[in-house]
């Protein structure tokens, strides 16, 4: 069962209650109060997640959060994972 767009398991998040997220399932902007691009794209396209994209992975998906220091590998591959349920 997804948990996002992009592929982050919210529901084991350790950060979600101190920033008050609820998840972009269940949000209509992120916590952070600006817009997230993949979840824009994912809804725009009616797409439970960018698992389901025939465009996966693409650009956007692939480098958010790299400039962050974050990796995108396990994003991609839970967004794989939930493809194929």
């Amino acid at each position: 069962m997804f948990e996002s767009r992009c592929g982050v398991c919210c529901d084991s998040c350790e950060r979600k209650e101190s920033v008050n997220c609820s998840g972009c399932l269940n949000m209509e902007k992120p916590f952070w109060g600006g817009e997230c691009s993949v979840k824009t794209c994912c809804e725009g396209k009616k797409l439970n997640h960018c698992g389901e994209c025939p465009e996966f992975p693409c650009e956007m998906l692939a480098t958010m959060g790299v400039a962050e220091g974050f990796d995108p590998t396990p994003k991609l591959e839970k967004c794989r994972e939930w493809a194929a349920e």
